[in-house]
């Protein structure tokens, strides 16, 4: 591609030399062009490096990465918009690079992985425990979170509240009368919908049940992210007096009548207490990040049974059968009777992961080899989760 880039170029400036020396042109003029042409030469090997602009000192040492030359500062910027996990997937299929693929986003140094050994590498070696901060990130508070807090103490901190205090078996399971609320909670405006319309609009019905976990039901998820620096001066005051509020209620009423995530959080032990900005950042995170995902990947499935009638039909049976002439919900214990149901949830994921390019990047905090190619310092490492779930060499029928 780097040849066939170059030999394009250099042929369109001799087209150029042959037009100046066929028309009579201005000397200023022909003194600009040939003033360029003295540093092409110099300006190509500056930019024609495989990964593009943001490589051009570290390719020598990295002689086994592969990657688009993309466009003079900007990089593979213009190609990350719509589909961008397909366009980034194709490319690393035909530079042979899905281990490792490099590219630029404008002067930031990307590596991203297709395969799934090097993946691991990246979401699980220590050499990757940092994640780089964008300005997004910083705008819409979530600097101090647990996705994007540098790793350190205060980091395991946060996952060390993550794991006893929020996603631990017991918290879970106590949340079950909750979900089983939302749960007929939509049904029924599902039902309503589909009595008043003749046909359902998922969507705001799964965002609206997967925002009722927090009291937060004015914010459209969809439009956040577009107006992040606008909103976050809003959602720092209306979370920050959500707490407050709770605060209020004494240290008894927190303890032993609230089982949500707040609750949780204020009954801390006094050294391990968040700052009233750090808690607004985990529980922002938690809501801006958590509930869309959840809202798409059950849409998701809904829209594969409605195009597989077969499959919903068999799910149908299997959850009758395991609930048998018990009415109400299903409950967490039945989960282990659903390999049926389960198996659909897991092919949906594949299928269409909320996060196809697994959005939390990872950044190299030294120079590292990974197997025979070497990474430096502060590079930032992407995960194609899309192009994994959909390579045939994996998956039979992808």
């Amino acid at each position: 591609m780097k040849l066939l880039m170059a030999a394009m170029i250099n042929l369109s400036l001799l087209s150029l030399l042959y037009v100046l020396a066929v028309h009579q042109t201005p000397w200023p003029f022909n003194l600009l062009v040939f003033s360029f042409l003295s540093v092409w030469p110099f300006l190509m090997t500056y930019w024609l490096v495989p990964g593009g602009l943001a490589w051009r000192n570290h390719h020598v040492h990295s002689p086994h990465l592969r990657g688009p030359v993309g466009w003079p500062l900007l990089g593979t910027l213009p190609q990350m918009g719509t589909l961008a996990n397909r366009k980034l997937a194709d490319a690393a299929a035909s530079l042979g690079a899905t281990r490792f693929m490099a590219f630029s986003l404008g002067t930031t140094r990307v590596i991203i992985s297709s395969h799934p050994e090097t993946a691991w590498e990246i979401l699980s070696g220590p050499s990757f425990s940092d994640r780089p901060i964008k300005e997004s990130a910083r705008s819409s508070m979530f600097e101090s979170a647990i996705g994007f807090a540098p790793s350190g103490k205060y980091w395991r901190h946060l996952r060390r509240l993550a794991a006893n205090h929020m996603f631990s078996p017991r918290r879970i399971a106590s949340l079950e009368p909750l979900r089983q609320r939302v749960a007929d909670e939509m049904a029924a405006e599902v039902q309503k919908e589909m009595k008043d319309k003749g046909f359902v609009e998922l969507r705001g019905i799964l965002q609206k049940g997967s925002l009722n976990y927090f009291p937060l039901g004015f914010l459209d998820i969809h439009g956040v992210k577009k107006r992040c620096r606008k909103l976050s001066d809003k959602v720092r005051n209306v979370v920050g007096q959500i707490v407050k509020e709770r605060q209020k209620c004494g240290a008894d009423q927190i303890k032993n009548g609230g089982n949500g995530l707040l609750s949780a959080l204020l009954a801390l032990p006094r050294e391990e207490h968040l700052s009233d900005s750090d808690m607004t950042s985990v529980l922002w995170e938690m809501i801006f990040r958590g509930t869309d995902t959840v809202a798409i990947l059950l849409e998701w499935i809904m829209a594969r049974m409605v195009m597989h009638q077969d499959i919903q039909a068999k799910v149908q049976q299997e959850i009758g059968f395991v609930i048998g002439d018990r009415r109400g919900h299903i409950q967490d214990s039945d989960l282990s009777n659903l390999p049926y149901l389960q198996a659909v949830v897991k092919e949906v994921l594949r299928m269409h992961p909320p996060g196809p390019l697994l959005s939390w990047a990872r950044l190299a905090t030294h120079d590292v080899h990974v197997g025979k190619t070497f990474i430096p310092k502060g590079t930032t490492a992407m995960v194609n989760m899309w192009a994994i779930t959909h390579d045939p060499s994996i998956w039979r029928d992808p």
